[in-house]
């Protein structure tokens, strides 16, 4: 048997990530800030859903967006149309951001004149489910079009998140998805989590999603 060494990990390789993280939520706590960790694959209508939102709640509360992608602002730049402040996050590649880079988003959308703040993450499964940017709460897109087998490919994402989003739902009829089959998979992996069906094309199940936040930021700031 050859030789070989084991080397035991005796703390999380997130921690130095974590410890920022926390440092974040105290940070808009005391700002009275909610912050959103927004996360799916491309092409799930991250930014539709993201725009919905801002038009149900700017006349509410002071919004903003923090845009996180590998390249491009086109993003930023919709949101902004739709009444919120935004900035822009270019990753040149890297395929998730981290609460260092989460708190300078917040440094640089001037966070403590905001009541809710979204961060719209890199379209990505894998590596944003492992990063805690500071946020009060976390949520998921998962669209129609993917496919009700998402949930078994990557149950690290939906076992963390707060809220799911199922959009779309307006193509049921032309996809072979089992809606009742995700939300029951879902709820086994995380009995806590909260599921929305939405078509953030036509606006359907916006309301219930914009006031389970409000309900929340209200909590949050007050």
């Amino acid at each position: 048997m050859e030789n070989y060494k084991i080397i035991k990990v005796e703390k999380s390789i997130y921690e130095s990530n974590n410890v920022e993280a926390d440092k974040v939520r105290e940070r808009l706590k005391e700002e009275k800030t909610f912050l959103l960790n927004l996360m799916s694959s491309p092409g799930s209508g991250k930014t539709t859903t993201v725009i919905r939102t801002i038009e149900a709640l700017k006349d509410k509360m002071e919004v903003g967006v923090i845009e996180a992608d590998i390249d491009s602002y086109v993003d930023a730049e919709k949101v902004h149309q739709a009444g919120a402040k935004a900035i822009q996050l270019q990753t040149d590649g890297m395929c998730h951001i981290d609460a260092v880079i989460s708190r300078d988003g917040l440094d640089s959308l001037g966070s403590k004149d905001l009541d809710f703040v979204i961060i719209e993450n890199i379209g990505n499964l894998v590596c944003p489910a492992s990063y805690d940017l500071g946020a009060v709460k976390n949520a998921m897109i998962l669209s129609v079009p993917e496919g009700d087998d998402k949930p078994l490919k990557y149950p690290k994402m939906f076992a963390n998140v707060d809220a799911l989003i199922i959009n779309k739902i307006d193509t049921m009829e032309f996809f072979d998805f089992d809606l009742e089959a995700v939300k029951k998979k879902v709820t086994e992996m995380n009995p806590n989590i909260v599921v929305f069906e939405i078509s953030a094309k036509t606006g359907q199940g916006i309301d219930k999603w914009a006031s389970w936040l409000n309900e929340n930021i209200n909590k949050w700031n007050n």
